[in-house]
């Protein structure tokens, strides 16, 4: 029988032939055969030219996410083991997977699927339609996997809570994907210690993606005052005490958030030098101006201020009014820490962002470094999206 197959438009697929990982529904000229939504199907050129298969859902302005280039590829169980592998073997060649992103959508050619690992707890968040149908499977091969390494699992929960579900004409869930057990998970990283509600935290819990920016801040934290903005549950300002600094401060909209980073800090013994306050950090850092306050060390790790490219314009703003009024914090000679998890804020509109604010502040930086996600967040040229987070690290200099 003739697999279902999709037709692109003449001139259609640019991205896709570039590398990318989708195709628009836009870009479709013909679906051949009778596909339901989510199932596997052949994708090919206007001509009829094989390029590759990959999941269909019409509900969807993404309406074809690609699985493989090769026009001959069976998503067949041995297939989806390779793919579980491959991404399994790259952690352990890049990251410490004591708790890392174990499987990362689009980047790891499971499209649509994010799986965490927090020490021997799975989180899982699906967010296509046609992976959602393969997750047990995927799921079930992983911990087959993870176990031929010693590392047992002993539950899995599932997050696929995301509003994104709706664009796929999915409905939000989440719960126990294994017998019930206890949501609240420790995991240690970069040698400090969390508590991770996995039911409960934002996203899947924790953001692993920062591990090694938060790293890398803790030499610049030694022996200073540090301001850590936007903490959620406090990594960053943990990992400041961490690298010895005498005085933290911690501030985040979230009193839940604020809770578990002050749990967080009794957690490692750093409640003597860390505490944690509940403001809106856009109207604390005039206040903290205002009372002349100066920091050895800010840190600016805010939410995405943006989702959507129409967004784009007001996220600027607040990009550049958080970093115009961190930098009046920083002393002369210390350091800016400063970060944007949005895709859709590029790399040189968030520099060129960066620069305004410093020219208005009347502060001149010199960079240290400027750093992505972690590895195990694995940034795929050609699939744009793969690259959201950017980490500058400043120092604040005055060279009159």
């Amino acid at each position: 029988m003739t697999q279902p197959s999709i037709r692109l438009k003449r001139g259609e697929g640019r991205a896709f032939k570039a590398g990318g990982p989708w195709i628009y529904d836009n870009e479709i000229g013909e679906i051949l055969g009778d596909p339901a939504d989510g199932d596997v199907v052949a994708i090919q050129d206007y001509n009829g030219y094989p390029l590759g298969v990959g999941f269909l859902n019409r509900a969807s302005t993404i309406a074809v996410r690609v699985l493989s280039r090769k026009a001959d590829a069976v998503i067949d169980e041995a297939f989806l083991e390779a793919r579980v592998r491959a991404a399994w073997q790259y952690r352990k060649d890049t990251v410490d997977t004591s708790s890392c992103r174990v499987i990362f959508g689009e980047a790891d050619f499971l499209p649509g699927l994010v799986v965490d690992k927090f020490s021997d707890v799975l989180v899982v968040e699906s967010l296509a339609l046609g992976i959602d149908k393969l997750k047990s499977t995927i799921l079930k091969l992983l911990v087959d996997v993870l176990a031929e390494d010693g590392i047992s699992i002993r539950g899995i929960y599932e997050r696929s809570d995301a509003k994104v579900r709706l664009k796929e004409g999915m409905e939000r869930v989440k719960g126990f994907l294994s017998e019930p057990f206890d949501p609240v998970v420790e995991i240690v990283e970069n040698g400090v210690r969390y508590q991770v509600d996995v039911a409960e935290g934002q996203k899947t819990g924790f953001f692993l993606d920062q591990k090694y920016n938060r790293l890398a801040i803790q030499p610049l934290a030694k022996g200073g005052r540090v301001l850590d903005c936007f903490t959620h549950t406090g990594a960053f300002a943990l990992n400041a005490a961490k690298g010895g600094a005498r005085e933290v401060l911690g501030v985040d909209a979230s009193q839940l958030g604020v809770d578990q980073a002050t749990r967080n800090a009794e957690l490692n013994g750093m409640s003597d030098r860390v505490r944690f306050e509940c403001h809106d950090v856009f109207e604390l850092l005039p206040e903290l101006e205002k009372k002349g306050e100066q920091f050895d060390l800010v840190i600016l790790d805010p939410p995405a201020f943006t989702k959507s490219r129409a967004s784009v314009k007001k996220a600027v703003t607040g990009y550049r009014e958080i970093n115009l009024r961190g930098l009046k914090l920083v002393k002369n000679g210390g350091y800016l820490a400063t970060c944007s998890c949005s895709h859709f804020m590029t790399p040189e509109l968030f520099t060129k962002t960066i620069g305004e604010a410093a020219r208005d502040a009347h502060r001149r930086l010199r960079q240290v470094e400027y750093r992505t996600q972690s590895p195990d967040h694995p940034v795929l040229w050609g699939a744009d999206q793969s690259l959201y987070l950017k980490f500058y690290i400043f120092q604040v200099v005055d060279d009159r």
